[in-house]
């Protein structure tokens, strides 16, 4: 219940935010820690955590998809404020 708690009093934190930025709430960010996979399996995105998909009960293949960040295909960092996947 705390961490509900706390993910909300985030989010409505993130939404005051955003009325000032042109990046939406869900991919803002201050470092690069902030941001996480915006999908459980093949994610070819990033969020700020609190927007973060719930992944406890979802199981995923082994394939490395490329485009993605399988099998280190890309990192997660925080570039202009916004959670972005860099490919490498």
């Amino acid at each position: 219940m705390k961490r509900n708690l706390y993910n909300l009093l985030l989010i409505l934190v993130f939404l005051l935010v955003s009325s000032c930025s042109s990046v939406p709430p869900e991919k803002q960010c201050s470092v690069s820690a902030d941001c996480v996979p915006d999908a459980c399996c093949h994610a070819a995105g990033a969020v700020n955590a609190p927007f973060a998909p719930d992944c406890s009960d979802t199981l995923c293949t082994l394939e490395c998809r490329p485009e993605t960040l399988d099998c280190g295909f890309g990192k997660i960092q925080c570039v202009k404020n916004a959670c972005v996947v860099i490919l490498e």
